[in-house]
């Protein structure tokens, strides 16, 4: 899922992406670490393209991090399947991973990564990618 997400996002099929699936307890944690906030959350995203050190290896995308706690409870409270709400964060992590933001940017960015995020979530779900037996 991850590859067919960077591919129509136009990244090579050479990049490197690292996803790790925590529960609350150790995302809590990272995201008071580095983040200065402290509760746990969905999904957060770390790019190895920014800051002093970014850049060293162009194919180094960044890390994401998917809390399935918050993830299970977001999908009942939603009433969608858990795979689905999963894929959805992951999808979300890799686009801040690309650039898109919605939180510091301005309303106008948000609405191009919302957009940017129906228009993958339609390709993963006509290629019936959104179901565990999808891969």
């Amino acid at each position: 899922m991850a590859a067919r997400i960077l591919s129509d996002l136009g990244c090579p099929e050479t990049t490197e992406l690292s996803i790790s699936v925590v529960g609350d307890r150790s995302i809590r944690i990272i995201n008071r670490e580095y983040l200065a906030k402290d509760r746990p959350t969905n999904v957060i995203s770390f790019s190895l393209q920014e800051g002093d050190c970014g850049g060293i290896n162009p194919h180094a995308l960044g890390d994401v991090l998917i809390s399935a706690d918050t993830a299970a409870r977001e999908a009942v409270d939603g009433g969608i399947p858990f795979f689905e709400r999963l894929s959805f964060l992951l999808m979300h992590g890799i686009l801040h991973l690309c650039g898109y933001d919605h939180e510091r940017s301005g309303e106008a960015e948000a609405v191009r990564m919302q957009q940017k995020e129906q228009q993958l979530f339609k390709i993963l779900k006509k290629e019936g990618l959104l179901s565990p037996t999808g891969l």
